[in-house]
């Protein structure tokens, strides 16, 4: 059997859940407290970060590169186009969400009223907060921008770039950070994904002492 070892409010697992789900590749979930750093996951992954798929015998790490490899490996549904400036502007905006989102706004929400709590390392920033829930919004315009342009974030078809920026706004959804009546094409966008069958998964996450929002796993908001 496959196996992810991943966190629930990873938007890194998230991707590749989304991945895997969407290719119907069987995975079984094994949630890892990657932040204690046991010499089981250090074996598996040096880097000590999730996620890590087990896959045909070998361990992979690093969400991108997973991502691709199951591309290859598993092409259909294709989630990557074939010309290669479409393949650019995939992977460039895979980057901007997993780099300049993350950084910006994810680790600034997410993990200041998420991580912290579950790894018992303190109080939120709010510094950090703040900084968070003013960024979001400039992503968000520029999400809005490229919709407006295109059916799907890097073009026409739905790509591993909208599964990364999913899943980092599923994560913020959780915990209602984000602001949805800022553009209805960015909203649109997300219902379209919220109800494909790869993000039922997603939406059945739970974490304890930490409920999600009613409007989190209603498909139509």
């Amino acid at each position: 059997m496959n196996r992810l070892y991943h966190v629930p409010l990873s938007p890194f697992c998230r991707k590749v859940r989304l991945t895997l789900a969407e290719k119907r590749i069987e995975v079984e979930l094994v949630e890892e407290r990657y932040w204690e750093q046991t010499p089981d996951f250090l074996r598996r992954n040096p880097a000590g970060k999730v996620p890590v798929l087990r896959v045909e015998g070998r361990l992979m790490s690093e969400s991108q590169a997973i991502c691709e490899w199951l591309e290859e490996a598993y092409p259909a549904p294709a989630l990557m186009p074939r010309d290669v400036d479409a393949r650019y502007e995939v992977r460039r905006l895979c980057n901007w969400f997993d780099d300049k989102f993350h950084n910006e706004v994810t680790s600034k929400l997410l993990y200041e009223r998420v991580n912290r709590k579950v790894q018992g390392t303190g109080y939120p920033d709010s510094k950090n907060v703040k900084s968070g829930a003013t960024r979001i919004k400039y992503h968000l315009d520029y999400m809005a921008w490229l919709l407006d342009q295109r059916r799907w974030l890097a073009g026409d078809s739905m790509t591993l770039a909208d599964f990364a920026a999913a899943a980092h706004l599923s994560c913020l959804d959780y915990i209602s950070d984000v602001d949805w009546d800022r553009h209805a094409v960015v909203k649109d966008w997300y219902v379209k994904l919220k109800s494909r069958p790869c993000f039922r998964s997603l939406l059945a996450d739970h974490v304890p002492g930490l409920p999600p929002p009613r409007h989190y796993i209603d498909l139509d908001f």
